[in-house]
């Protein structure tokens, strides 16, 4: 165990948090194009 560090950081730690933080930017982008498109349709 490693002393002075109480949390557990491997490397399916940081493929989980890596992988969690491309779905929730994926989706984020994907919901601000469709947020933006339906401002353009709603003006014309």
């Amino acid at each position: 165990m490693l002393k002075g560090n109480s949390m557990f950081v491997d490397e399916v730690v940081l493929a989980g948090v890596l992988t969690v933080g491309l779905m929730v930017g994926f989706l984020g982008a994907v919901g601000y194009f469709i947020w933006k498109d339906a401002q353009n349709k709603s003006k014309s």
